[in-house]
């Protein structure tokens, strides 16, 4: 198929973005191709919106043995021989889209993520914000996502052992939620989920039909501008 300004608009890409593509492969991409840049720069992957602020927040220490970004979690050496490897994801449009299971898949990342470092989880917290609790449908929102954090943890016998919630009218109808999970593991034994190598096949995989996660992700991009999802 001819891949189009449009088409990169149908997956959630700018028409800037798309350009930018096409500078960095030197060509125009196909389908695959540009489908897979459209999950990888999307908000829910790349944090393109919010990298600006995140990036004012500490980097770099002393203790710190694996830091942002070189692996799929932090890892800080607390003294002792001991480690503790902390994660933190928000889970905001799946959450939206429906809570419970967004909730709960937020929390399920970064289980996930902690397993990857060779660790296991211990904890977690969570902040979360909503819009004013002042209708059905924002009720539905709150109740879902307490619940599907709580159950998530619990399938896991993670406990979440502290938290907080605020309401901001300015946030209707979308809700803002982060969980945290540290572990102690042993320094010195980092564990790694990278292996680059050349000639590596990479394996892209999902249904079209929405219930694969690339089309979610895709909602990511849109904005919601005096609707409801």
């Amino acid at each position: 198929m001819d891949v189009t300004v449009e088409t990169a608009k149908n997956l959630g890409l700018s028409a800037d973005e798309f350009e930018k593509i096409k500078e960095i492969l030197g060509r125009t991409p196909n389908f695959t191709e540009l489908s897979i840049y459209s999950v990888m720069w999307s908000e829910h992957c790349s944090y393109k919106n919010s990298i600006l602020q995140l990036k004012t927040l500490p980097r770099s220490g002393k203790r710190l043995l694996v830091g942002a970004g070189e692996e799929n979690a932090g890892l800080v050496d607390i003294g002792d021989n001991l480690g503790c490897v902390f994660k933190i994801e928000s889970h905001n449009h799946p959450s939206a889209i429906e809570p419970y299971q967004g909730a709960a898949t937020g929390v399920g990342g970064i289980h996930r993520d902690i397993f990857t470092m060779g660790a296991r989880p211990i904890a977690a917290l969570n902040s979360l914000r909503f819009g004013v609790p002042d209708t059905p449908h924002m009720r539905r929102l709150i109740t879902g996502v307490v619940k599907g954090i709580g159950d998530y943890g619990n399938c896991f016998g993670v406990p979440t052992v502290g938290g907080e919630v605020y309401f901001y009218a300015l946030l209707q109808p979308r809700y803002f939620g982060e969980c945290h999970v540290g572990r102690y593991r042993k320094s010195g034994r980092n564990g790694e989920c990278h292996r680059r190598r050349a000639g590596q096949p990479c394996v892209y995989r999902g249904l079209g039909n929405g219930q694969g996660r690339h089309p979610r992700r895709h909602f990511c991009q849109r904005r919601f501008v005096g609707r409801q999802p």
